[in-house]
């Protein structure tokens, strides 16, 4: 029998896009799966129902949670749309496991698999499935803009009959996937860019980007792609340089972050203080409460003349192309469990033994078991 495939209209009011486009749901769909959408799902990402072809229509999100064997969504499901799924119900979708534990509890008790796309592996064979760099690069990218659209100058040098205009100064912290985005999308905007990572590796695509990279002396390489949790010396050390750094900027962009902890704090008041009037800060990692310590999620807070910007879900603001690349990450991971319209996870695939949050009734991601059961 063909497993029915379920989208929801997300139900978070600043969550504007989509787990499944019109695309993917035709490719679904040729591969043999029933394909059922909440009606509007796709409304606010500027993907009309009329695009969608060959799906089944529910007129709520209870039709959808109640009849489909697979749900895809993007926010984490809430307990009482938890407690609406078959048991068995596979779900995947973001899950942010280390903070929504009676999510987390609600899942296991009702016997759903559920995948969380934070926890699917960085190898090689899964790049078409990383969720988190797919929406990290949106975010980079949006990140650049924001800060462009606050300065009170021009990012690239212009020569005028009134003058040379000098380039803007724009640090990026943070040389992952959105802090590489960043610093193509400043360059590309003009300006002369610095960016530091702790990871010493990132130093060369720092610099294939035409930017320079900051070197404090402290290295953080950790396992899986991410950094490492730095020392309180190795902070100290980092911070003398990056204050300097900070100071001579007219524009930082933040993105630093580790994995189920709350973001490093890497720009205090003392280095917003140093800062030139007009400056401009902007922290991607507000949600995680932030990298400056001034940052406010969903707030512009102004400091000595300094505007510190926490924006909240980014890659919502660009949610057309958010959501197409979105749900290309589902479909990829999907994909290799579908046989003939039919589900068939293999569990000896490390990507879904790893990704796997909750199966059987059991917590199945090791830290988020200690954390809720001990």
């Amino acid at each position: 029998m063909a497993v029915t495939i379920g989208a929801l209209r997300e139900g978070t009011p600043l969550e504007t896009r989509v787990s499944l486009v019109p695309e993917v749901a035709g490719k679904l769909t040729q591969a043999g799966a029933r394909v059922m959408i909440e009606q509007g799902a796709g409304t606010r990402a500027q993907f009309p129902d009329s695009a969608y072809k060959d799906v089944t229509w529910a007129n709520s999100s209870e039709a959808v949670l109640e009849q489909s064997d697979v749900v895809l969504t993007v926010q984490p499901l809430t307990v009482d749309q938890i407690h609406r799924l078959k048991s068995g119900t596979v779900v995947i979708g973001y899950m942010q496991p280390h903070a929504k534990k009676a999510e987390v509890k609600a899942l296991k008790e009702r016997g759903i698999t559920s995948f969380s796309v934070e926890l699917i592996p960085r190898i090689s064979r899964a790049q078409s499935m990383d969720a988190l760099s797919s929406q990290a690069a949106i975010a980079g990218y949006k990140a650049v803009l924001i800060a462009a659209d606050n300065l009170q100058k021009f990012m690239p040098m212009l020569t005028t009959a009134a003058g040379t205009i000098r380039p803007s100064q724009v640090l990026i912290i943070g040389a992952g996937v959105a802090g590489l985005q960043a610093i193509a999308t400043a360059r590309r905007l003009g300006a002369v860019v610095e960016a530091y990572d702790v990871r010493s590796a990132t130093k060369e695509q720092v610099k294939s980007l035409g930017a320079k990279f900051v070197d404090t002396g402290v290295s953080a390489d950790g396992s899986g792609g991410y950094a490492r949790e730095l020392t309180e010396d190795e902070k100290r050390k980092q911070q003398e340089v990056l204050d300097s750094r900070i100071a001579a900027a007219d524009a930082v962009v933040t993105t630093a972050s580790v994995p189920g902890r709350p973001a490093p704090k890497i720009i205090s008041r003392a280095a917003v203080e140093r800062m030139r009037p007009g400056s401009v800060v902007v922290d991607i990692a507000a949600e995680q409460g932030g990298n400056c310590e001034l940052t406010r999620a969903g707030e512009i807070v102004e400091h000595q003349g300094v505007k510190v910007i926490g924006p909240i879900n980014l890659p919502g603001d660009l949610a057309y192309n958010a959501s197409e690349m979105y749900a290309r990450n589902l479909l990829n991971f999907l994909k290799p469990a579908l046989d003939k319209g039919e589900l068939k996870i293999d569990w000896n695939d490390e990507v879904f033994a790893q990704s796997c949050l909750t199966h059987g009734g059991q917590i199945k991601h090791e830290p988020t078991r200690k954390a809720l059961e001990g």
